[in-house]
């Protein structure tokens, strides 16, 4: 127990490490809960799971930027690196890996007619889920602002 409250400790003294990760636990938390309250049943996978509302990575590249500028000016290099990294895993979330979601889905849904008409099914599922609406990103990235500056 007590190993388990230096690092919480630790952790609560290294804010830049402590906000991201604040942020992606109450986004994977909240985006687990909204999954079983849609689904109307308790689906433990979505609390582990990319993709869906709200953005999880968006929420820890923000909280990382925002925790930068917080701690180091707006102006600081280290805010202008973690801004622009931020920018990028968003642009990524929104683009390549929600096509790469979308392509999935058709090929799933082509290897599932496939296999109907020969009466196998041999291959599994590639995942659907992967990237984010722009709303995700947006939800995902306010969260992230929100949990930097209350932990700041």
């Amino acid at each position: 127990m007590k190993l388990l409250s230096e690092i919480y400790y630790w952790l609560w003294l290294n804010k830049i490490l402590f906000a991201p990760l604040s942020a992606f636990l109450i986004a994977q938390l909240t985006k687990g809960i909204l999954a079983s309250i849609q689904s109307k049943k308790w689906n433990l996978n979505r609390f582990f799971e990319a993709g869906g509302m709200p953005s999880s990575h968006s929420a820890m590249v923000t909280a990382l930027a925002t925790a930068a500028g917080l701690q180091y000016g707006w102006s600081s290099s280290l805010f202008t690196i973690t801004a622009i990294f931020a920018i990028i895993v968003m642009y990524d979330a929104m683009g390549v890996r929600r096509a790469a979601g979308i392509h999935a889905k058709i090929l799933n849904q082509m290897l599932e007619e496939m296999g109907r008409q020969d009466g196998k099914q041999n291959l599994k599922a590639l995942k659907e889920l992967i990237g984010h609406t722009p709303s995700e990103v947006v939800a995902g990235a306010i969260l992230g602002v929100i949990m930097a500056t209350v932990v700041f």
